[in-house]
Parts: C-alpha cells; sequence; structure tokens
C-alpha cells in the first residue's frame, strides 16, 4: 500500500516536469539559426521566428534571453560556461580538435573570434591571397603541361584543402576562359617588349599533326640579349588546315612574324629540315636557310646502310630479337635471370625508331651487349630458337657499332639550345673527316664503306656557296675557332664579308651614338653637386675635340679586327658568349656581328621539342581542345621562367 503511494506521488510530480519539457521541446523547435553563423557556439543559441531582424539571441537550453552585441560571440560563450557546463567543455573539446596544436594545446587557452573567423571564412576572389593561388595554379597547369580538368579531381581539392582551408577552389573553367588567358596576355606582352631590344635573331619552324591529326606549323625565334644570353622563345604553334605548299607555308611564317610586329629584314636565318615544301618557303620569301645537321647527318646514315645489303638483313634480325622479347614477360624474366648469372648489366632491349638514326645505334649496341643472355634464353625455347643471331649477323652489327658509335655524341652536342652550336659545323665537319670517320687499320670493309658513304654525303650538302660563306662567317666570329677551320682559299673572302658587316654595324652604331648624346637637362637641383675631379677639368675642355684625331670608320674596323686576330684564342670548352660579355668593350664592332650570327641553332630540334610538348598537352584525354588554346598552352610551357 505504502509502494503505490509513493508510485502516486512520483507520477504527480513528473507530469508538471514534462509537461513544462514538452514546452520547452516545442519552443526550441521554432528557433531559427543566426544567418551566416560561422561559430559553433550558435548550435545553443537562435531566434524566434518573429524575430526577422535578429535581434533577440534566445538560448535553446534554458530559453533564457542573452545580450550581446551583433556578431559578438563573448556572452554566449560565457552564458555556457556559467549555466550550461557540461555543453561548453563540449565546445571546447570539438575547437581543440581542429586546432593544429590537438587536445594539451586547446585545454591551455579558449580560441579568440579572430582565430575562429580566420579558420572558416573563405578568402574574397578579389583579395591577394586568393588571385596569388589562384596564379600559381594555373602557373602549374601551363608549365607542367597537365589537364586543366585536375582543379576539378577529388585528389587535388582534398590537396588544397590541405593547404589552406579558406581558398575556394574555382572551376575548370575558370581557368580555362580566365586565368590561362590572362596569363597568355601577360606573358606574350613580356616577349614583345624582349624583341623591341635586339636587332638580328634566328628562326626554326616545323610543321606537326596532333594526336587527332590536326595540322599545326610552329615558329621558334633565337637571339642574344643585351646580358649575352643565347635566348629562345616559341612564338606560334597555329593550326595550319591549309595545304601544306611551300606558298602556303611561306605565307603563314610570314603572317606569324608580322603578328609580332618583328620585321623579316632583322632575319638572319631560319633553320628546317629538308623537307621539299619547307625549303621552297624559304626560298619565295628569300630567308636564308640553314640546313638542320641533325637531319642530314640522318639521311647520310640512312644512305649509307642501304648500300650495304648485309646491313639490312642484320637489321631485320636485330628487330625480331627485339620484338620476341618485347611481347613475352617469360622471356624477360629469363633473361633478367642469364643476365645476373653471366654479370652482365640489367639492361633490357631497345627498339629502333625510323625516324631517329640514334636509336638504331642503341638498339644495336644493346644486343651485342646482351648477345651470351640473348643466346642462351632463346636456345632453350624451341619456337624461337631460329632467332639466334648468327656469328655473321654479329660480325655486322659490330662493325656498324664502330662506324656510328662516335656519332652520337656529336648530334646531341649540336641540338642544344642554351649554348652556341652554328660556330661549331665546320669544326665538326672537319673533325669527322680528320678522326672521326678516318679510316683505322684494323676497319673491316664494311666499317670503311659506311665511313665513306657518310663523308661523301655530308661534304655535298654542306658545300653549296651560301651555305659555306655562312658557315665560316659564324666560325670566325667565334673566339674558340676564328679562321682555324676555314679553308685557306676562303679566309681573305670570309675576312672581306665580316668588314662589310663591321661597317655596316659601326654605321648604325654611330648613328645611334649622335642620337644619345643630346644635351640632358640639368639635375644638379635635385642633389649635391658631388666635388670634382682633376680629371672632370679635362674632359670639358675645349680643347680635347679640335686636337682629338678623327679616326676613319674603314680604318677603325681595320684595326678592330687586326686585334681581335691577334688575341689570344679561347679555350674549346669555354662559352664564345661569355668571352664576348668581357670582350666586348674592346671589340665594339665585331661583337655585333658575332652577336648577329652565333644566335643560329645548328639543328631544328627546338622545333621538334614543340612537337613534343604539344605532344603531351594533346593526350587521347584532352583532344578536344580548341586550337588557340592548344597555342596558348604551348606558348606558356615554353615561355614561362
Amino acid at each position: 500500500m505504502e509502494d503505490e503511494q509513493h508510485l502516486n506521488v512520483e507520477a504527480a510530480a513528473a507530469a508538471p516536469a514534462a509537461e513544462v519539457e514538452s514546452v520547452e521541446e516545442e519552443e526550441e523547435q521554432q528557433f531559427v539559426p543566426k544567418r551566416n553563423a560561422v561559430s559553433i557556439v550558435w548550435q545553443y543559441f537562435g531566434f524566434k521566428k518573429e524575430d526577422t531582424a535578429q535581434k533577440t539571441v534566445k538560448c535553446k537550453l534554458c530559453i533564457n534571453t542573452v545580450v550581446t552585441s551583433q556578431g559578438n560571440t563573448s556572452n554566449l560563450f560565457h552564458h555556457l560556461q556559467y549555466n550550461h557546463l557540461v555543453e561548453f567543455e563540449e565546445i571546447k573539446k570539438a575547437q581543440s580538435e581542429k586546432r593544429p596544436g590537438g587536445p594539451a594545446k586547446s585545454a591551455s587557452r579558449q580560441q579568440s573570434l579572430t582565430e575562429a573567423f580566420a579558420n572558416t571564412q573563405q578568402y574574397e576572389r578579389t583579395s591577394k591571397r586568393w588571385i596569388e593561388i589562384t596564379n600559381a595554379i594555373g602557373y602549374h597547369i601551363a608549365k607542367d603541361m597537365t589537364p586543366i580538368a585536375t582543379v576539378e579531381r577529388k585528389g587535388f581539392k582534398h590537396l588544397m584543402k590541405t593547404v589552406d582551408k579558406r581558398y575556394g577552389l574555382p572551376s575548370r573553367k575558370y581557368f580555362s576562359k580566365t586565368v590561362i588567358p590572362n596569363m597568355y596576355t601577360t606573358e606574350r606582352e613580356k616577349v614583345a617588349a624582349e624583341f623591341r631590344h635586339i636587332k638580328h635573331f634566328a628562326a626554326t619552324s616545323d610543321l606537326w599533326s596532333s594526336r587527332t591529326m590536326d595540322p599545326y606549323i610552329s615558329l621558334t625565334v633565337h637571339y642574344i640579349d643585351e646580358k649575352w644570353k643565347l635566348r629562345t622563345r616559341v612564338l606560334e604553334t597555329a593550326y595550319f588546315p591549309s595545304d601544306h605548299t611551300g606558298e602556303m607555308i611561306g605565307e603563314g611564317l610570314r603572317t606569324m612574324l608580322s603578328a609580332w610586329d618583328i620585321r623579316e629584314e632583322d632575319l638572319v636565318a631560319i633553320t628546317t629540315d629538308n623537307g621539299a615544301n619547307i625549303v621552297k618557303a624559304a626560298k619565295l620569301n628569300n630567308w636564308m636557310r640553314v640546313q638542320c645537321f641533325g637531319h642530314r647527318l640522318h639521311l647520310a646514315i640512312e644512305n649509307a646502310l642501304k648500300n650495304q645489303a648485309s646491313v639490312e638483313w642484320a637489321m631485320k634480325v636485330c628487330k625480331k630479337i627485339v620484338s620476341a622479347f618485347s611481347y613475352s614477360w617469360k622471356k624477360k624474366k629469363a633473361l633478367r635471370k642469364v643476365q645476373l648469372e653471366m654479370n652482365l648489366p640489367t639492361h633490357k632491349l631497345k627498339t629502333a625508331c625510323p625516324t631517329r638514326w640514334g636509336s638504331m645505334q642503341m638498339m644495336t649496341a644493346r644486343i651485342l651487349e646482351q648477345k651470351n643472355a640473348i643466346t642462351q634464353v632463346l636456345a632453350d625455347d624451341r619456337a624461337s630458337r631460329h632467332l639466334v643471331p648468327r656469328w655473321l649477323d654479329l660480325d655486322v652489327l659490330e662493325a656498324i657499332n664502330k662506324a656510328l658509335t662516335p656519332l652520337v655524341e656529336f648530334t646531341d652536342a649540336l641540338s642544344g639550345e642554351e649554348y652556341v652550336t652554328i660556330s661549331s659545323v665546320k669544326p665538326v665537319l672537319h673533325i669527322l673527316r680528320s678522326r672521326v670517320l678516318a679510316e683505322e687499320d684494323d676497319d673491316v670493309a664494311l666499317t670503311k664503306a659506311i665511313k665513306s658513304d657518310i663523308l661523301l654525303y655530308l661534304d655535298d650538302k654542306f658545300s653549296d656557296p651560301p651555305t659555306v660563306e655562312l658557315l665560316d662567317t659564324a666560325s670566325f666570329v667565334d673566339p674558340r675557332f676564328k679562321a682555324a677551320y676555314i679553308s685557306a682559299d676562303r679566309v681573305t673572302t670570309t675576312q672581306e664579308k665580316v668588314k662589310t658587316e663591321m661597317k655596316s654595324a659601326g654605321a648604325d652604331h654611330t648613328g645611334s651614338t649622335a642620337e644619345s648624346t643630346e644635351p640632358q637637362p640639368s639635375t644638379s637641383s635635385e642633389a649635391k653637386k658631388p666635388k670634382r675631379s682633376l680629371g672632370s677639368f679635362f674632359k670639358g675642355s675645349e680643347a680635347t675635340p679640335s686636337t682629338a684625331p678623327t679616326v676613319p670608320l674603314e680604318q677603325a674596323v681595320e684595326a678592330e679586327l687586326s686585334s681581335y686576330l691577334v688575341s689570344p684564342v679561347q679555350d674549346s670548352e669555354g662559352s664564345p658568349l661569355d668571352w664576348w660579355r668581357e670582350h666586348q668593350v674592346h671589340f665594339p664592332t665585331i661583337s655585333k656581328v658575332a652577336k648577329k650570327y652565333l644566335c643560329i641553332p645548328a639543328t631544328s630540334s627546338p622545333s621538334e621539342r614543340v612537337f613534343s610538348s604539344g605532344g603531351n598537352i594533346v593526350t587521347c584525354l584532352r583532344s578536344c581542345l580548341k586550337p588557340e588554346m592548344v597555342n596558348m598552352l604551348v606558348f606558356l610551357s615554353k615561355n614561362l621562367d
């Protein structure tokens, strides 16, 4: 009986409490959250629906009003700390987990309002920091040839969120329509400004097709700047759907130069391969054309090997061997095992490319290096036993390898863009003739025949008068060579050619000096007048101009040229540009001739490197890129520092 009375009392006491709790829940559900709230404390506070201006803050826990200024959360934290301690501790714990210092650091102090705001508020798109990060991402896309769609991938978004939580990553459309075009415009203006300070330049050009078989034509220019640095700039990678005739190519190249406000008269030479259409284009434009040394050497080797029937058979054997190992993982595994047993380098076999003679030489050298391991692996397999190379095939490969191996380094050395190459063509031809391709006592008949055919081809192709004159002039103004590699009957002709160039450069220099010596307005009032030295009195003497002898231009040219010829020859491993930077003050006229000719590239490799960049940009996954975007991306990838 007592138990029943006790239960009735508890039920009666609980009824009002339940009613109050239901009222509180009902009122809490009527609260609306603060608009644009960033602090975690606002999850316990809100406003009544009728309070549209959100002036009166209500606590969701006790339904009491908390007085606080607009946006200030200090009183809200204090209210929880003194009235709802459990909830206050939960907020402190949540803040400590988000903070880099962890719980230990969070327990020492409460996060300030400034810190809480800084961790959650995103940068404005007009802020310096947002623009800085966006431009850095654009630089990464352009320089590293990364797809623009990278900005929408989960991994990249996670990276940027980790780097800076306040940075809001824009869409790919923003980068393609705004960031990349702005970068292109800025860099184009920078490159255009450089051309205003150069007098002469060289060029390379070629045509190529993208993975989607869209035709493009590229144009790169090369010049030596005021600091004697050899610079390369890609001007255009233009969509070229027209017929690839000499007339159309010539007109296209002239249009490209015109678009950059570059005068054709300042073009010293253009280096191209031996395509009939590009050769005709240079001829129609009356441009001096330089044959690509790398392409000529490739044709020389190709013609020399075609003349030998045994070489063709040996090359077929090599390709079949490489193919057998390329398409069988079992043979690759067996080859590696045999290599370890025989203490041979664990190298893979190389495949030859039809348009790169160097790859054929590397394939041959690798077959010879691994011949014992290859023979054992092929002999153990009945299906491939017929591919075992015969001793006759190996003898042919040895002869080919001996003739071609020394030529690889010359091609690589003449394909550089950051150092002078054109002046080395005549010395290289001399070295090939006198040492590298000279017949040796232990050479077999096949090796001698290959060497002889290569030399005959190169001597024939580099013997036309315009090419000889340009190569001799470039070699003459290189302080490493001067007249050392010029034939005796052409030394005088070359010197006269250089004299003519010096007189022209000297006349231009005199005109520019006269313009620059006009009296300048006095600025003595802006700064304190320095104390004059004894030498300064003679500087303004009236007797100086009347007594100083005037040297005729022709006589000055003769004296400067003679002084240049008797000056010490630079070390062959030195940089001619460094030499001219130090000595241009002693040879002011001939240095201008050197700057004119030493900028010419010996090969068309710069244009081929543009093709490689274009292939990395127009991939199978990016085959829908428009030609305008391809041009901008190639331009930025090659020209951005």
